[in-house]
């Protein structure tokens, strides 16, 4: 299923291209792709329950102003976010990048994923996904964006 995720961000998404509104081309592609039906209904609705998220009537909490706060990981959160993760999207927040709303919708995004194994580039995806789903957080798309593909060059010290 991720990998279908990365298949309409990078195609579609990321390159601005308009995205096929009609869920029936849009699986027929896939479909040609190489996906499996499965997959791609797995995807598809993980990507509706994304644009969801930002139906401030169904999930409420969202709308909080989280002030500052510590969140807690449930320990299936902390399965599928290790160490590294949870420090990534902590700094994330520290740098005004996520606020409480976007770390709570990257973190409902990534427990839907179904997988088992979850790297800390799977993750810097799916905030990327996130945030340009969001309305105002271009922003830090943006500086997300040149977080994860610029270059370093020289010593990092």
């Amino acid at each position: 299923m991720f990998d279908i995720l990365m298949y309409l961000f990078e195609t579609y998404i990321q390159n601005e291209s308009e995205a096929m509104v009609d869920n029936e081309l849009l699986t027929d592609e896939l479909t040609r792709a190489g996906f499996h039906q499965d997959e791609i209904y797995k995807a598809l609705n993980w990507l509706e329950k994304l644009t969801a998220l930002q139906d401030t009537d169904a999930y409420p909490y969202l709308t909080r102003v989280g002030s500052k706060s510590v969140r807690i990981y449930t320990s299936e959160e902390m399965q599928l976010l290790d160490t590294p993760s949870r420090g990534f999207i902590l700094f994330l927040e520290q740098v005004n990048v996520l606020d409480f709303t976007t770390r709570e919708m990257v973190i409902d995004r990534v427990m839907e994923l179904d997988t088992k194994y979850f790297s800390m580039d799977d993750l810097k995806w799916v905030i990327l996904m996130v945030l340009f789903n969001v309305p105002g957080k271009e922003s830090a798309y943006s500086q997300l964006e040149d977080l994860i593909f610029e270059e370093q060059e020289g010593p990092l010290h």
